[in-house]
């Protein structure tokens, strides 16, 4: 097994990209599971782009937003590469290209801006019942064996219709946090996360059938991502299942239940 510290060390300067070998256990299948492949691809951008300047600020503004589309598998030795699409005043857009054996696997456009006054403030992401992860059930204990990443992922079922439940209502409520420990609260460390639960959609079926995530559209919600002892609360939920096809709608908080990032993701359901 190689933790998953040692593998964002990993990531080396190559030509005028960066590669990295992820082993077996951090499969999905045949493929990189699809959070540490979007992982990395911003950990690829935060080496290329990190010593860029803004203004009077000499660090790379955070990220607001970012669309990731799962292209292939992700297979072999990894090659990212990243370009600047535009750099303003204070936004950076930039492009990641993920490709391992079998050519392109992931293509991640981030969008990143420093903030700055706003004359409104709203929220209304409603903040769930906070419960204490380690008061509820195991959520990869019964994992598929296929699932070799969740091995490095803590998951608590919280709330909602399990997987293959046949849910009329397919939502689930997670907590999730890296099983190494000390693992410093970071935009990529919780991209390695947050993709972790299977598609709501799941819920609604009666037995395991293929699901993939075809792409995922990011908005964070906030300049700080932070928690306590490593805890994220996730919500995924099913909005339409229809045409080998499902578009599920996903909210992330910490521990103190501040919401931290709104995503949306296209499921192809087979079967």
């Amino acid at each position: 097994m190689t933790d998953y510290t040692a593998l964002m060390a990993g990531m080396a300067r190559s030509g005028d990209g960066w590669t990295v070998s992820v082993s077996d256990d951090w499969l999905q299948g045949r493929t990189v599971y699809g959070g540490l492949a979007s992982a990395l691809c911003m950990q690829a951008a935060l080496n290329e782009f990190g010593s860029l300047e803004f203004g009077s600020d000499a660090a790379l503004p955070p990220l607001r937003s970012a669309q990731i589309a799962f292209v292939g598998p992700a297979t072999g030795q990894l090659q990212l590469k990243a370009s600047v699409l535009r750099k303003g005043k204070s936004t950076l857009f930039a492009n990641v290209d993920l490709a391992g054996d079998a050519g392109l696997a992931t293509r991640a456009m981030f969008c990143f801006g420093a903030a700055r006054e706003s004359a409104d403030r709203h929220v209304a992401i409603r903040t769930p019942e906070l419960k204490d992860p380690e008061t509820c059930p195991d959520f990869f204990r019964n994992a598929p064996a296929a699932l070799n990443f969740v091995q490095h992922i803590d998951g608590r079922f919280v709330s909602g219709a399990p997987p293959f439940s046949g849910s009329e209502d397919p939502q689930m409520t997670l907590s999730l946090r890296h099983r190494e420990p000390g693992i410093a609260a970071s935009l990529v460390a919780l991209l390695a996360l947050a993709d972790a639960p299977p598609p709501a959609a799941s819920a609604r079926s009666t037995s395991p059938r293929p699901i993939s995530t075809m792409t995922w559209a990011i908005d964070m919600l906030t300049d700080e991502v932070t928690t306590d002892d490593g805890w994220w609360l996730i919500h995924n939920v099913a909005e339409q299942i229809a045409n080998g096809y499902s578009s599920q709608a996903m909210t992330l908080w910490n521990r103190q239940g501040k919401p931290i990032m709104a995503s949306r993701q296209n499921i192809a359901v087979f079967g």
